[in-house]
Order: C-alpha cells, then sequence, then structure tokens
C-alpha cells in the first residue's frame, strides 16, 4: 500500500508527546487561511519554485520536455500552466530553486525512516501521522499505525476531524493519542474560514470520546479570527463534553505558510503577516484554565 508523504520529521517535540518522528501526509479537504502547511492541500506531487535562489543557468530549461522554463534576456520565467511536474527540472537544479513536494511510498518505506528513531523514543515518544488531513488518507494511515504499534512504538494522529468516522473508528486500537484540532468555535465562521462545516467535526469529536480515544484538543489561535472571549469560552463548552480529555494545547498564529503559498505560485489570502506573541494569548489561556478540568499549554 502507498500513500504521498512531502515530509518526514525527526526528532519533532512539537507533534505529541516526548520525541517524535511526523509523517506529514497530502491531501486536505480544509481550506484554512491560515494553514502553515499550504504544500499538503493537493494529493498530487507538485513543484515548488523559489526564484530568489535561481541562477539562471539555464539547466532546467534544456531538460524541461513541455517547455516550461526559459530564460529570456537572462531571467528565468516559469509557465506553471504548461508543467506536468516530471521533475527533470528539480533533478538538475543545482541550486535548489526547484525542488519536487511530495513523494509515494510505502508503508515499510515511511516505517524504515521511524524505526531508526526508536531508541530516542523512550517511554513517551513515537510516531505521529499528520499532514494535510490523515483520515483524506484512511486506508495508508490505518496501515501506517497499524505497522508502528506491531513494533511497539507509540502513535499519535493529529487530524481535523473532518471525514467518515469509520475511518477514525478504524484507527482506534492503533492510535495512542489523536491530536484533534478544533479551530474556530462559531459555526458559520468555521465555514468561512476553514471551507468546512463544524458540525459534523464535533460529532466526530465526541463518537472518538465515547469509543475511548485519548484525546488532546488543538486550538490554532488566529489574529481577528478566534483570539477573543466568545472562542475560549466555546473550548471550555467543547471540554466539558468529553470525558478523555487529557489536555488543551493553544497554538498562537504563525505566517509561515505565506512564504510556501509563494513557492506554489499561490496568492496570499488576507490573514496577518506578523507572529502572534505568547504574551497576547496568556490572559486568554488564564481565563480557559478556570473552566476546564485538564492542563491548558501555549505552545
Amino acid at each position: 500500500m502507498t500513500g504521498t508523504v512531502f515530509n518526514i520529521q525527526r526528532f519533532s517535540i512539537q507533534d505529541g508527546p516526548g520525541i517524535r518522528t511526523t509523517v506529514f501526509l497530502k491531501g486536505c479537504p480544509l481550506r484554512c487561511l491560515w494553514c502553515h502547511n499550504p504544500e499538503s492541500h493537493s494529493t498530487r506531487v507538485q513543484l515548488l519554485y523559489r526564484p530568489a535562489r535561481c541562477v539562471g543557468c539555464g539547466a532546467c530549461v534544456a531538460v524541461c520536455p513541455m517547455g516550461a522554463h526559459k530564460i529570456l534576456d537572462g531571467v528565468h520565467t516559469f509557465d506553471r500552466a504548461a508543467c506536468i511536474t516530471c521533475g527533470a527540472c528539480a533533478a538538475v537544479c543545482a541550486a535548489e530553486a526547484l525542488e519536487l513536494c511530495g513523494e509515494v511510498k510505502t508503508v515499510e518505506e515511511v516505517l524504515a525512516v521511524v524505526r531508526r528513531d526508536k531508541p530516542f523514543y523512550g517511554t513517551d515518544g513515537g510516531m505521529t501521522i499528520s499532514g494535510g488531513e490523515p483520515l483524506f488518507m484512511p486506508d495508508f494511515t490505518r496501515e501506517l499505525a497499524k505497522a508502528a504499534k506491531d513494533e511497539d512504538i507509540s502513535v499519535c494522529i493529529e487530524t481535523a476531524g473532518w471525514g467518515d468516522f469509520e475511518h477514525i473508528a478504524a484507527l482506534i486500537p492503533y492510535v495512542d493519542l489523536f491530536l484533534f484540532d478544533f479551530k474556530v468555535a462559531d459555526e458559520a465562521a468555521h465555514k468561512h474560514y476553514t471551507g468546512v462545516e463544524l458540525a459534523p467535526i464535533l460529532d466526530n469529536l465526541r463518537r472518538l470520546d465515547a469509543a475511548g480515544g485519548q484525546i488532546i484538543l488543538r486550538c490554532p489561535i488566529i489574529p481577528d479570527v478566534n483570539l477573543h472571549t466568545a472562542h475560549f469560552d466555546g473550548i471550555a463548552a467543547v471540554a466539558a463534553t468529553l470525558d478523555n480529555l487529557k489536555e488543551i494545547h493553544l497554538e498562537p498564529y504563525h505566517p509561515l505558510g505565506l512564504s510556501k503559498l509563494a513557492v506554489l505560485g499561490k496568492e496570499a489570502p488576507p490573514i496577518p503577516s506578523e507572529f502572534l506573541d505568547k504574551a497576547a494569548v496568556e490572559p486568554f489561556a488564564e481565563q480557559l484554565r478556570k473552566k476546564v478540568s485538564v492542563p491548558v499549554h501555549i505552545l
């Protein structure tokens, strides 16, 4: 079985307990304006182009079968519409201005990388499957989680919770901890900012909890979107319905996704270009701590 992976991040400390190896899968049904990984939206392998790195050597021009690359008056131009993502240009780009994003891998190929880090996991660490949205590739996600558990490697899943519950239920025997996103508490605002309805996500969250899944709520905090009292009251209200909630993580916005949009040839949405300081989130976190019975951390 194969899946499309766009990164395997080793020695990660932000994607679950302990030291972890995070496997990022391509494909996501959500379109959050603040997305940190826009290269994960498509399931296809994509070509990244960084003009600032280009030295105008013309190597890509020589190998491109579609004529998507040209050097005109010493300036490199790239026609994305003509590109078939064959990767020939990236293979010869010594300056690394061109790079393929995404690689089709088998479960064993991914696990071979994860396995190298097993001596460092200790009692808390392990593998985290992220994305994108792992539920968008449910069979590969389940088989990868099962293969890791068969080797006594702890498994976390980072999910936005959008998908058929049967896919979530199939993961429960192999997943130690679900890092479940809770993005926007208001239904209309959730649809506006993410492109999908909130109600099915909350239904999946509560069904996961009822089935015994262990949960950490992961809450991205975005200026002008959900940095307000009503949203944190919404987090508290959802937390009160869950029996297996372990912690709540607040994730202040960072604008790193904007640079990724540029190399994908896409325009940036109307979203802040500045980091959100943890200090701005702390008063809301303290408000939340008074209303919930689990630890609240700002990442």
